[in-house]
């Protein structure tokens, strides 16, 4: 790639998570050495049909892999780490994460032929260590999971914070609060950048804390005392798993689990260390057997995913699970801009079936893992940034953040997008180029580009169907007999197929025009039919499919 990258300049590209919210993929680079930090995925996208994972394209990272001294991941959500068992092929390099999210890494990985090559090196919550010219420091935050990290990114032109997804919460239930104190201290020391969540700058005031949801979600259960409960929540949001499990206890309630990715978290929670006081979680199979009144479901499902736990109940078709009137089902989450739709789908099937519904509009029984406005200004207060760098959010809440910063009286604020090159020392901080960036989707096992031929092919029929054309044509370029023309996704009613008959003849009379020559050519006779469909396709169905083309050719015998 032609690009210049000076070797003695400090050097932010983001690849992911400028610009969305999701697929978060970071770069600093200095003297040539690269340092990657997160490597997430999303979850679908408008515009690609059949797709579920979208992830950031690493191209301009792959092209200097032998210059990437290392992944260090933040935390264990999936917008952070799941693109490590697609990537990482790729780059092949060593990766860096403290106990829970090396666990939770290592767990996805084993549904790979390549876990046992990934070199996965456990850093301790507070630990230091150095990666050729960076030296690292993990900075305990909280967060809506366990081990969420801010860091302290050391170059020799300055110190870089890079907050990962954080909040400050006096009460986090689970795991150790903010670190306030580090975080002071390297204000002290001269923050020269601070790289910043942005998610939730349009929000007032504080992010409320999990022990109050706690507190909630205890009375709650304590006003349902009859019927079963189903609660859906993160299953990566150990906290709230925690404060769920001992809000039914408080009420007499045991709890069983409804999901494999929540057997899958508890697991590896457990594997470093928490929720060991929890031996007797319940398998769904048990629970169903335990009277209604006693026992309470977490249940996977929360954003209305098809296959999730919540979703088959829902449905009536989960393998074990049934929820019947008179029960109830909390939704301890916030719904993910894009999902509203599937979530309030499974909330009606579940009212049809006579189960009260209720969510975090109803009651306090959620607060969000993000920052408000009086918490960045906190953030701010506390390492005193010469420049702020917003990132984890859209364009608007990146220029939001931005304004907050200029507010807040941060010297420069530089706004990135996914492959922006920044500079961020020596001087001013400024755009000095742009990187290859994009997206990769996930289509069953390949991975595409957005702008690939099958994802515009696959919009073009679904919204205007597809025409398949075959067509046989003798060693003289003569047609042998009638194309054969099928459409499947344009016709519903019986008999409705013979009005494809009427676009023969417009094939036979435009292949008679193609002259010898032409007609001995496979690409110029496909061309020719494709042509010869297209207007009357259009003007007596009000379409344009794609056109299929199959073209034989056979030597008649005589």
């Amino acid at each position: 790639m032609d690009l210049y990258l000076p070797k003695d300049e400090v050097l932010f590209v983001p690849l992911g998570g400028s610009g969305e919210i999701g697929m978060n993929l970071n770069l600093y680079g200095y003297d040539d050495q690269w340092l990657m930090v997160d490597m997430g995925v999303s979850f679908g996208e408008e515009g690609l049909p059949g797709v579920d994972v979208v992830m950031p394209d690493p191209t301009f990272i792959e092209e200097r892999k032998d210059k990437l001294l290392g992944l260090v991941l933040t935390h264990a959500h999936e917008d952070h780490l799941g693109a490590v068992p697609y990537l990482w092929p790729r780059l092949k390099c060593p990766i860096y994460a403290t106990p829970f999210a090396a666990e939770f890494l290592k767990a996805k990985l084993s549904e790979t032929d390549f876990a046992d090559q990934v070199p996965i090196h456990v850093i301790e919550l507070g630990g230091r260590f150095q990666l050729g010219c960076f030296d690292i420091e993990f900075v305990t935050m909280t967060h809506s999971i366990l081990e969420p990290n801010a860091l302290a990114i050391r170059t020799p032109k300055g110190l870089i914070v890079h907050t990962g997804d954080w909040k400050f919460d006096p009460d986090p239930q689970i795991g150790e609060a903010s670190d306030v104190k580090k975080l002071e201290a390297l204000g002290d020391e001269g923050v020269m950048a601070l790289v910043c969540d942005s998610t939730n700058v349009f929000s007032e005031g504080k992010t409320g804390s999990e022990g109050d949801v706690a507190k909630n979600l205890s009375k709650l259960f304590a006003e349902h005392p009859q019927g079963r409960i189903a609660v859906a929540c993160f299953a990566t949001n150990v906290a709230r798993v925690q404060s769920v499990i001992e809000a039914a206890h408080e009420n007499g309630r045991c709890v069983g689990l409804a999901g494999r990715s929540l057997n899958r978290v508890t697991e590896a929670a457990r594997e470093v260390g928490y929720l060991k006081g929890y031996p007797n979680l319940l398998t769904d199979e048990d629970a169903m057997e335990v009277p209604k009144d006693q026992v309470l479901l977490l249940c996977t499902g929360s954003q209305g995913e098809p296959r999730a736990a919540l979703s088959r109940i829902a449905k009536g078709d989960h393998p074990t699970v049934q929820l019947d009137p008179g029960d109830t089902v909390v939704f301890s989450a916030r719904e993910i801009p894009g999902n509203e739709k599937s979530i309030g789908y499974i909330q009606n099937l579940l009212i049809r079936r006579g189960v009260k519904v209720i969510t975090a509009r109803d009651e306090p029984i959620h607060v969000s893992g993000h920052p408000g406005r009086e918490d960045l200004t906190r953030m701010y207060q506390l390492t005193r940034p010469k420049i702020l760098v917003p990132v984890h959010g859209e364009t608007r809440h990146l220029c939001e953040q931005a304004a907050l910063g200029a507010e807040c009286q941060i010297p420069e604020q530089v706004i990135p997008h996914d492959g922006t090159v920044i500079r961020l020392a020596p001087g001013d901080a400024h755009v000095i180029g742009v990187a290859e960036a994009g997206v990769l989707a996930l289509d069953g096992g390949r991975l595409l580009k957005r702008d690939a031929d099958t994802f515009r092919n696959r919009n073009r029929i679904v919204w205007n169907g597809v025409m398949f054309v075959t067509v046989v044509l003798n060693q003289f370029g003569e047609m042998v007999n009638e194309p054969m023309i099928t459409a499947p996704s344009l016709f519903d009613e019986p008999g409705e197929e013979t009005r494809l008959d009427q676009f023969a003849a417009e094939i036979g009379n435009r292949i008679d025009q193609l002259n010898d020559e032409e007609v001995m050519d496979d690409a110029t006779v496909i061309l020719a039919v494709r042509q010869a469909l297209r207007r009357p396709v259009r003007q007596r169905m009000g379409k344009r499919p794609l056109i299929e083309v199959h073209l034989a050719r056979v030597k008649e015998q005589g």
